[in-house]
């Protein structure tokens, strides 16, 4: 049992633990699904559903590369949402399976069109009429194309507004007899880069804040290619090769976005869950404190397993309990600006702090000139051997400088 440090509410679902599984790695069949939810996951979220089942696209579609101790593996994939099926993930030995470890099950969408949405919602909506807490919320994948030929939804912002005015209005989210029993929504985003980007997703999200209760960030950074050089190939079969970045290639990526969101939705009532590259407590830690309510973790797991979700949050809880925190809304969103540490305090491994680059320039010229030095009494000593005056390439080296 956990020391009720790491507790937090997501979308006005409760969650005894902050960390939990993304969607993708190790959630696609019920055996998987109940390894999340008898680990110290504070929830279970199903792979992402398409109306019907598929295979996705052709082996090899992932591949991990380490960056080193303490950090999650980098890691690229293409997998095509290869899924068992929203009726899979609906189905009553699934949904008891997850049910039966304590733990909220959401269930999460990428329809390859708005209409495969919608579909999915009329199931889920039938799942929760008999019984709502069978089904604690629907997270709506945005950062995968919906449209043939069309740009990620997220990337769209005129298609993802449709998208959420249309799923805005389902029953699901609107008729229920209290406002307590409405389904959360929570909608998975892709990661931006550009001010802009933020604002406008920002506002979309505000727009239909009534029915967003969270967003998750961040989804992979598309488009990428790693090479295998030895044998001079991509390393994945997919696209050419092309697929998405995720794990510790995107660390820094996730944690912009999460503050760049956190500050737009703060104080809206929308919260914001973080996801890339949390490969320990430290690293869960940093998301919360620049605004996440929860942290999702993705490659690890596939990396780990469930088993990764027990070691994160302990070291979660020990970090918590050694700067003195009771829970995680004590430091969550107050990442400070940089400040020159006081009372000559040692600065961070790697950082230059006021004046060291000055030195090290100046270090670097020195070690130049003495470089050039000693090569001059190289070819002085040459020279000697050949009967040349040492003495006279000297002063010619010299004075050449």
């Amino acid at each position: 049992m956990g020391s009720g440090r790491l507790e937090t509410v997501v979308g006005g679902i409760a969650l005894e633990n902050a960390v939990y599984n993304a969607s993708g790695p190790r959630t696609g069949r019920v055996e998987a699904l109940r390894k999340i939810g008898e680990s110290r996951a504070g929830a279970v979220v199903s792979k992402s559903a398409t109306l019907v089942s598929q295979s996705g696209n052709p082996f090899p579609r992932y591949r991990e590369d380490a960056l080193g101790a303490g950090r999650a593996p980098g890691s690229i994939n293409s997998e095509g949402l290869p899924n068992e099926g929203i009726d899979y993930y609906l189905s009553g030995s699934v949904v008891d399976a997850v049910k039966a470890t304590g733990k909220p099950y959401i269930v999460s969408l990428s329809g390859l069109k708005l209409a495969d949405n919608l579909e999915m919602l009329n199931r889920v909506a039938e799942v929760r009429d008999r019984d709502p807490t069978r089904i604690a919320g629907v997270e709506l994948n945005l950062a995968c194309p919906n449209i043939p030929g069309k740009p990620t939804v997220a990337y769209d912002f005129e298609q993802m507004e449709d998208v959420l005015s249309q799923v805005a209005e389902h029953p699901l989210f609107r008729s229920s007899k209290s406002s307590s029993s409405k389904c959360p929504l929570g909608v998975k985003l892709a990661p931006y880069f550009d001010v802009p980007h933020f604002d406008r997703a920002a506002e979309l999200v505000l727009r239909h804040k009534d029915v967003v209760r969270y967003v998750v960030t961040t989804n992979t950074i598309g488009n990428a290619l790693v090479v295998d050089a030895e044998h001079e190939m991509a390393a994945i079969a997919p696209k050419g090769g092309f697929g998405g970045l995720g794990g510790g290639y995107v660390k820094q990526t996730a944690l912009a976005n999460v503050k760049a969101l956190y500050d737009r939705l703060e104080g809206s009532g929308v919260d914001v869950v973080g996801v890339g590259g949390v490969a320990s407590g430290t690293d869960a830690f940093e998301l919360i404190l620049c605004g996440a309510k929860a942290v999702q973790v993705g490659t690890t797991h596939w990396t780990e397993g469930a088993g990764c979700f027990d070691r994160i949050s302990a070291e979660l809880d020990a970090l918590m309990k050694k700067k003195g925190y009771a829970s995680i809304e004590q430091f969550r969103g107050k990442l400070k600006p940089y400040s020159k540490p006081k009372g000559g305090a040692k600065q961070p491994k790697g950082h230059l702090g006021e004046g060291d680059a000055a030195r090290a320039e100046r270090l670097a010229l020195a070690v130049k000139r003495m470089h050039a030095l000693v090569m001059l009494l190289v070819v002085a000593l040459a020279a000697t051997a050949m009967q040349v005056p040492a003495i006279q390439v000297l002063i010619e080296g010299l004075s050449s400088r």
